[in-house]
């Protein structure tokens, strides 16, 4: 079963040290099996218990999981690899489309947003103060009434990562399943089983995630799922006003549901939010500067249910404190400035995405891109389409730093294209993607 690697170890830490290092050599492969417990006991010539807890330690890590009779397996992607490691490296002369970076272009100018919040502190911010700013908060929370989202208080955290990784530490266990967009955001996709969590996939279409699968998956278990309202990554997907309604329909059946909402793409879509929030007991709402603003910017706002933000504030206290009060007057500043024409920057994305979609349906190839910044293409051979791009001077980013399995696509950053450059890549795209796959996912 394992091959000629041996696992050893008296206490259950060795017996999960052993693993661990089995898997990190690579000895013990991804979706490897494990021995029954009682079997390792045997040959181990220890209590049982203890290889239960070398078992429970390993999966609190995300190095395993545990099916039931099927028993304990090596993850298929260990919580130690980074899909972020996916990466192609744009040697010189290659155009990069595969950051996800915004046009900087698009972002302003943080140097007077910073001086204007240096001169609005009366005094330098010290321990035992607020940790959120009375304005910002106002602010946010007005918008996002403006949008429709239920009434909670506001936290900030330091990105919209930081907040999912905190609302799902506040509520779940090592070992409970959660719900995930697929194609969905890497970071998500590496996040949820580094926590010990179990991911589960739904599929995705224009219209956000699907019905059938949200339904099925919390009726098998999911304690939680993470849905992305507007500017999916890597689809574009954006959540429509009858997606909303099917899927609040299916969460009212599951009030115990842990239901976290990432918008993203605020101020960089022309679409209106269609929220879920509210619909289940907890629930979190996200919403992150970085795309709008620029990504150095780590300040995301959060609201949600009472308790859901007091657990993540409470939490934040006894770690990093608060998220520094002087970048969250520099985003106030930015918001009440009008810095960002969000109009102008939609519009902007739009029409970069719109053309090129149009301009691979003339060749040929289907692709994705409702909103935001990315497209979404389908090929039959991932691998050889990223070489290909590359060879022909653009770097995509894999989809395998997007998908869990869904079939295989590449994903491109339209941010630094110009209109020029609509049609050459096109063409590279349509000689690389090979026959045209399904537009739909999941």
């Amino acid at each position: 079963m394992l091959g000629e690697y041996r696992i050893s170890g008296r206490r259950a830490s060795e017996i999960a040290a052993s693993v661990e290092r089995g898997v990190g050599s690579g000895d013990l492969a991804p979706g490897q099996a494990l021995p029954p417990m009682r079997e390792l006991a045997a040959r181990l010539e220890v209590n049982p218990n203890t290889v239960a807890a070398a078992y429970r330690t390993l999966r609190e890590r995300g190095v395993i999981e545990t099916a039931g009779r099927r028993g304990s397996r090596v993850r298929p992607r260990p919580a130690g690899t980074s899909r972020g490691s996916l990466r192609i490296e744009a040697p010189p002369g290659v155009r990069d489309l595969g950051e996800g970076n915004p046009d900087p272009a698009l972002l302003p100018e943080l140097g007077p947003a910073l001086a204007a919040a240096g001169v609005r502190a009366e005094s330098p911010g010290l321990y035992g103060e607020a940790p959120v700013v009375g304005e910002f908060a106002a602010y946010a929370r007005t918008a996002m009434d403006a949008d429709g989202v239920p009434e909670g208080p506001v936290a900030v955290t330091s990105g919209a990562l930081d907040a999912i990784e905190r609302v799902l530490a506040a509520h779940l266990r090592p070992g409970d399943a959660v719900a995930v967009e697929d194609p969905g955001w890497g970071s998500v996709l590496d996040l949820v089983p580094a926590l010990g969590l179990h991911a589960v996939p739904v599929g995705v279409d224009d219209d956000g995630p699907l019905v059938a699968d949200v339904e099925r998956v919390l009726r098998a278990g999911a304690r939680a799922l993470v849905v992305t309202d507007r500017a999916q990554n890597p689809t574009g997907a954006s959540v429509s006003e009858r997606r909303a309604r099917e899927l609040k329909a299916v969460l009212a059946h599951h009030p115990g549901v842990l239901l976290i909402e990432d918008d993203h793409g605020h101020a960089i879509v022309d679409l209106p939010l269609h929220p879920l929030a509210g619909a289940t007991d907890h629930w979190a709402f996200v919403r992150s500067a970085a795309k709008a603003y620029g990504p150095d910017l780590r300040v995301a706002v959060l609201t949600g249910d009472a308790v859901t933000v007091d657990r993540v504030a409470g939490r934040q206290r006894l770690g990093p404190g608060w998220v520094s009060r002087l970048l969250q007057r520099a985003v106030l500043h930015l918001w009440t400035s009008d810095a960002v024409d969000t109009t102008a920057v939609a519009r902007s994305y739009g029409e970069r995405r719109d053309a090129l979609v149009h301009a691979l349906a003339e060749r040929g190839v289907a692709a994705r891109g409702r909103s935001g910044m990315n497209v979404w293409v389908p090929v039959s051979d991932e691998t050889g389409a990223v070489a290909r791009l590359l060879h022909a001077g653009w770097a995509v980013a894999p989809g395998a730093r997007f998908r869990m399995g869904t079939p295989q696509a590449v994903r491109l950053t339209v941010s630094p294209l110009t209109a020029a450059d609509i049609g050459p890549l096109a063409d590279a795209v349509a000689a690389a993607a090979g026959p045209a796959r399904p537009v739909t996912y999941g």
